[in-house]
């Protein structure tokens, strides 16, 4: 309605399975990556027969600043060359742009570039669907990459091992002992404040 009212350029993110550094303790990424260190199952729905448009932070980042140089238009400044796949309002400058990796990946191969990262084996317990989760998901990407020329850049196997290496750092379990040398002082031990 603002867009409407005031003529105010809105564009709406629609984000697809983000990860990386800092990403949500509760999506699978994080909760999977905590879970095989600390030798414990994740628990894997639809026995591992879903896929997710698997989105990297710095992709994400990249796409955000690339749609601020390519505002909607006013209605009334435009041509009849808006593509069917533009979500852009007939009424007021505002539209809905995806941004994902524009290419879903089967969990079982998320899972196993996480063991890879990891260098450890993942203990599964596959169970049904979880009610109201859906079995793939993709991003069309289209019209990002009509509006701005946009491509992701980085591939599972290089975003997770951004993210086990950036757990690692950030979660260490522990300094070691020559860190404190003639101090006596015991080594300060950091501790995850994620759940689950």
């Amino acid at each position: 309605s603002h867009a409407h009212i005031y003529n105010l350029p809105i564009t709406l993110f629609r984000f697809f399975t983000v990860y990386g550094p800092w990403g949500r303790p509760d999506m699978a990424p994080m909760k999977f990556t905590k879970a095989i260190l600390e030798g414990r199952p994740i628990d894997v729905y639809n026995h591992g027969r879903m896929k997710r448009d698997f989105t990297y932070i710095d992709d994400l980042v990249d796409g955000i600043l690339a749609l601020m140089d390519a505002p909607p238009s006013l209605p009334q400044n435009r041509n009849d060359d808006v593509p069917d796949f533009d979500s852009l309002s007939p009424v007021a400058p505002h539209r809905v742009v995806n941004i994902g990796n524009n290419q879903p990946v089967e969990l079982m191969d998320f899972i196993a570039a996480l063991e890879q990262a990891l260098g450890q084996k993942a203990e599964m317990r596959f169970k049904g669907m979880q009610q109201g989760d859906v079995q793939d998901t993709w991003a069309d990407t289209r019209l990002l990459q009509h509006l701005t020329g946009f491509q992701r850049k980085t591939s599972i196997q290089d975003g997770v091992a951004r993210l086990v290496q950036w757990y690692r750092e950030h979660y260490a379990e522990s300094v070691a002992e020559d860190a404190f040398p003639a101090t006596g002082s015991k080594p300060v031990q950091f501790r995850s404040t994620m759940k689950g």
